[in-house]
């Protein structure tokens, strides 16, 4: 090996290594959103996505920092498992029992965090200009998802949040761990008629596939806006039932996809890049 060699490695070596961990992984635009961020705010960073099925997780993670990785994103179906491997958790990842954010820390341990619920909230206050306080809010879905969104959207102030899921102690046990952050309940898809909300998300992931839980007519406000947590370059089942049900707005995740990416970077990187025109880039070549 030459000198030139030599140096080239010593070079690779010192980037900074960031990856997403998730199965399966290979649809991720986390990569690009990551290079994006990098490239406007001038990081030297290299980011990859890595396939790792929940029974290789811990392992994987292990290695990943023993070989000198500074931060991971944990996608689906990892995120309690990354909750677990944390040695310490940020409070939104203590309330929310799910870390999507894993981030090396001077002293060698491991901080967990979760950004889905600041990723949600940014996009739809900031970039879509929907006003939370004093709203009614119904969230399809008891699962990871749905754990992740529920403090930072309470702390926003809604006048009532409502979580159902096709399980009904599933809806009434998680809304029992958040009661003393604000006026939340849980129930059954069936306890849903004549009840109107504001917005409505939808945390199931059954959008993806064309499903969708029973949701009775009548169910969304009249200039109500709706939003799915998923996303994909067709619009979701959920937001085509939007459109079909006049959402003022009827939006997708993408934008919590690059807002939570965001907020990730800055926990890693200690500079905020701008998510707009990603958002955009982003928008713009689906519509391809």
């Amino acid at each position: 090996m030459g000198t030139m060699d030599g140096e080239k490695s010593a070079i690779m070596n010192s980037i900074d290594r960031y990856a997403v961990f998730g199965h399966p992984i290979k649809h991720s635009k986390s990569p690009r959103i990551h290079r994006l961020f990098a490239e406007q705010t001038r990081q030297s960073l290299e980011y990859s996505a890595q396939e790792v099925p929940a029974e290789q997780f811990s392992a994987a993670a292990k290695q990943f920092f023993a070989e000198g990785g500074k931060g991971l994103n944990c996608t689906v179906p990892l995120k309690e498992l990354a909750w677990n491997y944390a040695d310490h958790k940020t409070e939104r990842a203590q309330l929310s029992k799910a870390v999507n954010t894993l981030a090396l820390q001077p002293d060698g341990s491991i901080l967990g965090d979760n950004t889905d619920g600041i990723g949600l909230v940014t996009d739809l206050v900031v970039n879509h200009a929907i006003i939370l306080a004093g709203t009614r809010i119904l969230i399809l879905g008891a699962g990871g998802a749905s754990r992740g969104i529920i403090a930072p959207i309470l702390d926003q102030s809604p006048q009532a949040m409502v979580i159902a899921n096709r399980t009904v102690d599933k809806a009434v046990n998680l809304a029992a761990e958040f009661h003393g952050k604000g006026p939340i309940t849980g129930c059954g898809f069936d306890d849903l008629k004549n009840r109107q909300f504001d917005l409505i998300l939808n945390a199931t992931s059954a959008s993806l596939s064309g499903q969708l839980p029973p949701l009775p007519a009548g169910l969304l406000a009249e200039n109500g806006n709706c939003y799915d947590l998923a996303y994909g370059n067709e619009p979701t089942a959920f937001v085509r039932w939007a459109k079909e049900n006049h959402a003022a707005k009827s939006l997708d995740g993408l934008g919590m996809l690059v807002e939570q990416a965001a907020e990730a970077f800055f926990i890693w990187r200690g500079v905020r890049p701008k998510t707009r025109p990603v958002i955009e880039l982003l928008n713009s070549e689906r519509q391809l």
